[in-house]
């Protein structure tokens, strides 16, 4: 007995393939919250090495002036960008904006690259600033 119909594997594959991309961003707006607590981490270690003295704010400095501190604190601008403009888009949805599929994936697409743009902007400003500044003397 042949079966020439085109059924699906799984009754619910299609409403997954049609959620990928809010899925996908919903998960990763979780998962860059969970990273932002590292970020908090480094927040208080500042605030304790500014409150501690020249000393141990000398080791912070130091720490994110290495290249293992770029390494870390690039990623956490980037994740810190995303969860702030995802949050704004979870607003607008919250509100009742931007609820049809169409919307939702154009919206997440402009979380995406407002999210670069952010991220590569704040760096082209600090990396001169901080990381070369005989640049402007």
């Amino acid at each position: 007995m042949e079966n020439t119909a085109q059924r699906p594997l799984s009754p619910f594959w299609s409403v997954i393939n049609r959620q990928r991309m809010t899925s996908g961003l919903s998960i990763l707006h979780r998962a860059t919250g969970v990273w932002l607590g590292y970020g908090l981490v480094m927040f208080a270690w500042w605030l304790i090495a500014a409150a501690l003295g020249p000393g141990s704010y000398a080791v912070f400095t130091w720490y994110c002036g290495s290249l293992w501190g770029l390494a870390t604190l690039a990623p956490l601008t980037a994740i810190g960008a995303y969860h702030a403009l995802n949050g704004v888009r979870h607003l607008i949805w919250d509100c009742g904006g931007l609820l049809d599929l169409k919307a939702a994936k154009l919206g997440g697409v402009v979380v995406l690259a407002a999210t670069a743009l952010v991220t590569l902007g704040l760096w082209a400003y600090l990396i001169p600033v901080y990381y070369l500044p005989n640049l402007y003397y």
